[in-house]
């Protein structure tokens, strides 16, 4: 079935559109073209913004002049992760899309839909001629993924809305009005390299879900990196190790699905053995979690130079302390992670190391300490340190208007209680909200699954009612 014969049509109209635009983070020149043109020809006000933020107005519907005017908010960027075995290149090609039951899904890739079905929603509303809705601001922002870059850059002013509605979360039957800051902790250091004195090892994670570093986190899923770690760690215990390389992870805000470690050990045999038992003890503890986790450990060859067993011993501590997960659940909003950790990448190539983290939390003196936590263990191993990318969360207002309007509108549609929630992803309502200080703000999105990870999918019933939501909700938006 194509994409085009389900319902909404016009949203997966303008999804399938959208997704055959490629748009990596910080890579986005095609899609703001793309946007800007959608724009004008429906002949509405368009404007693009020295970082690339794009602004298309609508005038209201007859008869919704009179009520509170609105920002439509959805982020261009998508997150490019694909599984290793697929061949696709996310800056030349466009997502390639198939049906799956009642999900729609990528074959082998990201599939956007985090957050391009908001954009799609949003164009369908521009272009519609029978959605009742007051005067409307769509905005499109860049660089969510990496940086929220253009969040960042969007100037006091540019925006009039009194209401923002960013539609960029995941489960159809929550409101989010809150959510997570974040900040990006880089450690680096270049080392000394020499011959390897030993047998070279190959060390594999692979298989992994990964998932959403903010979103998932609680969940217990593996992460790639950390179970790197404790094979290396446990390889030190008897064995001099001696670093080459490894290749862990990607981007800041997927968890690791996959790294791999080459080393030299002065005896290859034992070592295998002893790393082969913490391999089943390791496999056993994510069975139920993690069904297609691998960890591959065979003997290699390789004619690139290694690093002392001295600095390949601090590098080995360091991964093996460095926080990953939950650090903190709020004590204010129940089951609300407050502070979290993804070690998300690791890379030793040439005796330079580097490794990126992403710590978020609601609270900006607990997302310091966890930053700091970091950045103490690796000044400890003679690491430098950079933070980088700071942005603040977002306070819950739990009483605001439009809060009560989509709750009432909500019980009233699919006879239940929405949840009202805080989230523990980083939602650019936050950092639009600090130059809007006035704007009240929700977030609500369709169902998706799997989101930053090449098991990424889009509910097809879920989309259905959360475009009839969207549709309810600018129909009583209240009185200025």
């Amino acid at each position: 079935m194509e994409l085009s014969n389900i319902e909404p049509q016009i949203i997966w109209k303008n999804f399938s559109k959208l997704n055959a635009v490629p748009r990596p983070s910080k890579k986005e020149e095609r899609v703001i073209a793309f946007i800007k043109e959608f724009g004008e020809n429906l002949g509405l006000e368009t404007t693009v913004d020295e970082v690339g933020n794009i602004i298309i107005k609508k005038p209201a519907t007859a008869g919704m002049e009179n009520r509170k005017s609105i920002v439509l908010q959805s982020h261009l960027d998508m997150v490019c992760q694909k599984n290793s075995d697929v061949n696709f290149d996310f800056e030349t090609e466009g997502i390639k899309m198939e049906i799956d039951g009642d999900w729609v899904k990528a074959k082998g890739t990201t599939l956007g839909a985090d957050n391009g079905l908001g954009v799609a929603t949003i164009m369908s509303i521009l272009e519609s001629s029978d959605i009742p809705h007051p005067d409307l601001e769509a905005l499109f922002t860049i660089d969510e993924e990496t940086g929220m870059t253009g969040a960042l850059g969007l100037k006091p002013g540019q925006l009039t809305g009194q209401i923002l509605l960013n539609l960029d979360t995941e489960e159809d039957d929550e409101i989010d009005i809150g959510c997570a800051g974040g900040i990006d902790v880089t450690i680096t250091q270049n080392y000394e390299t020499e011959a390897a004195n030993g047998q070279m090892v190959r060390l594999e994670v692979k298989g992994l879900q990964g998932g959403h570093s903010g979103m998932d986190i609680h969940k217990g899923f593996g992460n790639a990196n950390i179970i790197l770690g404790r094979l290396l760690y446990k390889g030190l215990k008897k064995e001099n190790i001696q670093l080459i390389s490894i290749d862990g992870g990607g981007l800041r805000n997927a968890i690791p699905r996959e790294a791999v470690a080459i080393v030299s050990v002065r005896n290859a045999q034992e070592f295998i053995l002893e790393v082969t038992e913490l391999k089943k003890e390791i496999l056993e503890e994510f069975a139920s979690i993690e069904a297609g986790l691998q960890i591959n450990i065979e003997n290699t060859t390789s004619s690139e130079k290694a690093l002392s067993e001295a600095d390949s011993k601090k590098i080995i501590l360091t991964l093996k302390s460095l926080h990953n997960g939950v650090y903190r659940m709020s004590p204010d909003v129940k089951d609300l992670v407050e502070s979290s950790n993804n070690v998300a990448r690791v890379e030793l190539k040439g005796g330079a190391l580097k490794i990126l983290n992403l710590s978020r939390s609601s609270v900006e003196s607990s997302k310091y300490s966890v930053a700091e936590q970091l950045k103490s263990v690796a000044e400890l191993a003679g690491m430098n340190v950079e933070f980088s990318g700071s942005y603040p969360g977002w306070k819950p207002k739990p009483g605001s208007e439009i809060v009560q309007l989509m709750e009432k509108i909500y019980v009233e549609k699919f006879n239940e209680k929405p949840h009202v929630v805080a989230c523990h992803a980083g939602l650019e309502c936050g950092i639009i909200g600090a130059n809007y200080p006035e704007m009240e703000m929700v977030s609500f999105g369709p169902t998706i699954r799997g989101a930053h990870s090449p098991d990424e999918k889009a509910n097809i019933p879920s989309a259905q009612k959360f475009w009839a939501f969207t549709k309810d909700i600018l129909a009583n938006i209240p009185l200025k």
